[in-house]
């Protein structure tokens, strides 16, 4: 049985070792009992001068107030994501992300263990952004010239009429001070669009801020918002946020339906309030900032998996606009890959005349799951391989467009078939149910969604796509 409990913990330990993470276990009296080499590599120390010590002996710059670890200890309550920046033994600035966990055996509070994730290249980064974008908004103030967003409507270029009509929309939307949300998968220009509508606004000589919420824990993304006061967490500085960044401008929120939900609480605040705080100040500032978001999922799955709280999505959706997939808009394939190659001839310094018609038939077949951004890295991935002077043919189109087709005249449709794509059948036939449930409720849209069964945000949503 001895034997056995051995090999537990020998296992454990093994375990505990191999994770990337920093951990840090004491027992009920704060002394260290497990203190892996991540841990030891961020702290600047080896596991050996701080394994067997005391949580204050060790770190001599901690207080029993300071502590997280022993503060766990002491209340028996974790804390979850807590932002800590200090300088390490060896002088480097490290950030972390920690939570700090209770250890319970049979109702008794046996140690904590605290879990620290190095957030220190994205702190760095992060911050230096914040500069930049502070000392681009000083600048604008003397020179008074547009910085940071370049493209115009006249940039995107499209000859499919569901784009012209989008981008119409958002040319009149572009005059008011409403906020606007996006849809539109990975790829399909959605910054662009957003860029567009600033430039084309009467905000347009004032500041454009850029803030993708994917990929940033949600602590050092509050931070990034709504700024830092000095002393708010150990190392903080007085740094202002985005907000207070695009005071007067426009404020572009990416990927929106990744930020931590708690997080959504506090931008709603902001966002109806026009306010904002600091971390760790008391001090309100106004701001006055147009808000434009984006989904990179539907609006229905950010709502019905509660991606995005249903009050500040309705806040932020004062404007909805939804960009069509590259594979909806066939003839914008061709049109935008004849651009690309008179783009890169110049950049190539080539004279590649086109593509033959067979490459154009596996374009035009191919789903582009990455929409716009694939396409022009297809063509310039052929364009590397093309001779002066030539047409591009398949053997030069990327392996994977190439694969995805297979027979091509497998793939076509009977040339005289008076037969639809199925996908254009099923829309057509839900576009004349529709129809039908708003004329027997005389346009009512809320009666005609309990007719059909669906809520009405799916039905508004499904009207759109005509």
């Amino acid at each position: 049985m001895i034997s056995s409990s051995m090999e537990t913990a020998e296992t454990l330990n093994a375990i505990l070792k191999t994770i990337d993470e920093g951990i840090h276990v004491v027992d009920a009296n704060g002394m260290t009992i497990f203190y892996n080499s991540v841990a030891a590599s961020l702290d600047g120390l080896t596991p050996e001068e701080v394994h067997k010590y005391h949580v204050l002996d060790a770190f001599p710059s901690l207080t029993r107030e300071t502590s997280t670890l022993l503060k766990v200890i002491q209340t028996g309550k974790p804390i979850y994501n807590q932002h800590q920046a200090y300088t390490n033994r060896k002088g480097k600035q490290i950030d972390t992300v920690n939570s700090t966990l209770p250890l319970w055996l049979d109702g008794e509070l046996i140690g904590a263990v605290e879990i620290a994730k190095d957030i220190s290249k994205i702190k760095q980064l992060s911050d230096q952004l914040l500069d930049l974008q502070a000392k681009i908004k000083n600048k604008r103030k003397k020179t008074n010239k547009r910085t940071f967003s370049s493209y115009q409507f006249t940039d995107i270029l499209t000859v499919d009429p569901a784009l012209k009509s989008v981008k119409t929309q958002c040319y009149k939307a572009s005059r008011t001070n409403s906020p606007i949300m996006i849809y539109g998968e990975t790829g399909t220009g959605k910054e662009m669009f957003v860029q567009a509508i600033h430039n084309e606004s009467p905000r347009a000589d004032k500041p454009f801020v850029v803030q993708n919420c994917a990929a940033i824990p949600g602590p050092l993304l509050e931070g990034i918002l709504f700024g830092t006061a000095k002393g708010s967490f150990t190392g903080a500085v007085d740094r202002a946020g985005v907000f207070e960044l695009a005071d007067g401008g426009t404020l572009f929120l990416d990927e929106i339906n990744s930020m931590p939900i708690e997080l959504q609480a506090k931008l709603l605040r902001a966002v109806q309030e026009g306010v904002v705080q600091r971390i760790g100040s008391s001090v309100s500032r106004k701001v006055d900032v147009r808000i434009i978001s984006a989904l990179n999922e539907t609006p229905e799955k950010c709502l019905s998996e509660g991606l995005v709280r249903q009050d500040l999505f309705f806040r932020l959706n004062v404007v909805f606009i939804e960009l069509p997939p590259l594979r909806e808009r066939k003839k914008d394939i061709i049109y935008l890959s004849s651009h690309f190659i008179k783009e890169l001839n110049d950049s190539f310094n080539k004279e590649v005349t086109g593509l033959t018609q067979e490459a154009e038939q596996f374009l035009h077949h191919y789903d582009w799951p990455g929409n716009i951004r694939e396409l022009k890295h297809a063509i310039e991935h052929s364009m590397n391989f093309a001779e002066t002077n030539s047409l591009i043919g398949i053997d030069l189109l990327p392996k994977h467009v190439r694969s995805s087709n297979g027979n091509i005249r497998e793939n076509e449709p009977p040339k005289h078939s008076s037969i639809p794509p199925l996908r254009e059948a099923l829309h057509n036939y839900e576009q004349q149910i529709i129809q039908m449930a708003l004329t027997e409720t005389s346009g009512n849209i809320q009666q005609a969604a309990k007719i059909l069964q669906v809520p009405r945000q799916t039905l508004q949503y499904k009207m759109r796509q005509k």
